[in-house]
C-alpha cells in the first residue's frame, strides 16, 4: 500500500480523495493546504491536515505526494518532493515550459522516484480499444485525427482565480482540457513536429480566453486538430481517419461522472460496428497504476519522453497563439530508466 499526501483540496483535489477512499493500492492519509479552511473536509475523509510543506516532506510515513496545485508551482514542488525521496504524482500539466518539465523529470530520475502524471483519459475503456486498433493496424495508415474536449465546469471561475490566469493557465482551455488530448495524441500517434494555434475570447472576461484551437503535423506525416472551449455544454469526442477505416469516440459524460462512451467503427467495405463502453473510474486506475509501479515495479504507461513531449507541445501552442505563427517542436529523446521496486 502506497501512503500519499495530497497538496491542494480544490475541486480536483477533493475529487481524487473521494475516488481513492477505499483503494487497496494507494491511501491518501494527509492533506496539505494553505489554511485550515478545508479542515471539515479533511476530517470527514480521515485525513491529517497540515499547512506545513516541510511537515509532509519529512514524514517517513508518506511515500508519495500528489500535487493538485496551481500550475506554476509544480516544478519547484516536484523538485522538493524528489529531494525528500518521495514519489510524485503531478496533476496536469506537469510544467508550463519544456525546460521546467525536463528539470522535474531529471530530478525524479536522479532521486530514483517515480513521476506520475494526471492524464486519466488514457485509462478510459474506449481509449484502450482505440489504442489496440491503431497499434494493430486495424485502421490502415493513420491519415488525420480530430478531437474536442469542451465543457462549462470552469465557466464561472472568477477573473482573479489562477485557472483564469494567462500565467498559470495560458491558451484558454489548453491546460484544463486540451493537454489531455495532446497526451492521447502522443501515445496513439507518436511525436508532434509542428503546431499552429489560435485562441479567442468570445463571451467570458477571462484574460486567458475561452477558446483554443490547434493544428498539428506528426512525425509520421499524419495531421491533427484539437479544440477546447471553456463556456459551452459538455462535448467530448475524437475521430481518427485511417486509409481503411475511421473510428469515432463520444463520451456522454465528463470523466469525473459515470456515463456511457460510444465507439463507432466504419470500414471502407461498408461494415459498421457500434460499441458502448460502461464507465470505469479512469482517475482511480491512473493512480493505482502509479502505485503498482512503485510497489511492484510494473511498467508505468507514461514515458519520460511523452511527459516532456507533451509540455513541449503545450509551449509551442502558447507561442503560436501569441505570435500567430507555425512553431516547430524539437525531437525529444530520453533513455528509459527503471524505478526500483519498494522493499
Amino acid at each position: 500500500m502506497v501512503r500519499a499526501a495530497i497538496a491542494g483540496l480544490g475541486w480536483w483535489g477533493k475529487h481524487l480523495v473521494r475516488r481513492m477512499q477505499d483503494s487497496r493500492k494507494l491511501e491518501i492519509v494527509t492533506a496539505l493546504e494553505t489554511s485550515n479552511a478545508q479542515a471539515a473536509f479533511a476530517a470527514e475523509h480521515g485525513l491529517r491536515l497540515t499547512t506545513d510543506w516541510d511537515d509532509v516532506l519529512s514524514d517517513p510515513g508518506i511515500d508519495a505526494v500528489i500535487l493538485c496545485t496551481p500550475h506554476s508551482m509544480h516544478t519547484r514542488q516536484v523538485l522538493a518532493a524528489a529531494a525528500a525521496g518521495k514519489h510524485v504524482f503531478c496533476e496536469k500539466p506537469l510544467a508550463l515550459t519544456r525546460a521546467d518539465a525536463e528539470c522535474s523529470i531529471e530530478a525524479c530520475r536522479a532521486a530514483n522516484v517515480l513521476l506520475g502524471i494526471g492524464h486519466e483519459r488514457r485509462f478510459e475503456p474506449a481509449a484502450i480499444e482505440l489504442r489496440r486498433m491503431v497499434r494493430e493496424g486495424v485502421l490502415g495508415t493513420i491519415m488525420h485525427v480530430e478531437a474536442n474536449f469542451s465543457h462549462d465546469k470552469l465557466a464561472a471561475v472568477p477573473e482573479g482565480d489562477w485557472r483564469a490566469s494567462p500565467v498559470d493557465a495560458p491558451a484558454a482551455g489548453m491546460t484544463a482540457m486540451g493537454i489531455h488530448l495532446t497526451d492521447l495524441y502522443l501515445d496513439l500517434f507518436g511525436p508532434i513536429t509542428e503546431v499552429y494555434a489560435q485562441t479567442a475570447q468570445r463571451v467570458s472576461k477571462r484574460p486567458n480566453g475561452d477558446v483554443v484551437s490547434a493544428h498539428f503535423r506528426f512525425a509520421s506525416g499524419a495531421t491533427g486538430y484539437l479544440n477546447a472551449i471553456l463556456v459551452t455544454p459538455l462535448y467530448i469526442g475524437m475521430i481518427v481517419f485511417g486509409s481503411d477505416a475511421w473510428v469515432e469516440i463520444r463520451n456522454h459524460t465528463h470523466p469525473d461522472t459515470p456515463g456511457m462512451t460510444t465507439l463507432t467503427y466504419q470500414h471502407r467495405n461498408g461494415h459498421r460496428e457500434i460499441i458502448e463502453f460502461p464507465w470505469e473510474d479512469a482517475v482511480r486506475r491512473n493512480l493505482e497504476a502509479f502505485a503498482d509501479t512503485i510497489e511492484a515495479g510494473t511498467e508505468y504507461p507514461f514515458t519520460d519522453a511523452q511527459k516532456m513531449g507533451n509540455i513541449a507541445v503545450l509551449e509551442a501552442i502558447c507561442q503560436s497563439a501569441i505570435k500567430n505563427i507555425l512553431v516547430r517542436v524539437e525531437n525529444i529523446e530520453i533513455r528509459p530508466r527503471p524505478i526500483a521496486v519498494s522493499a
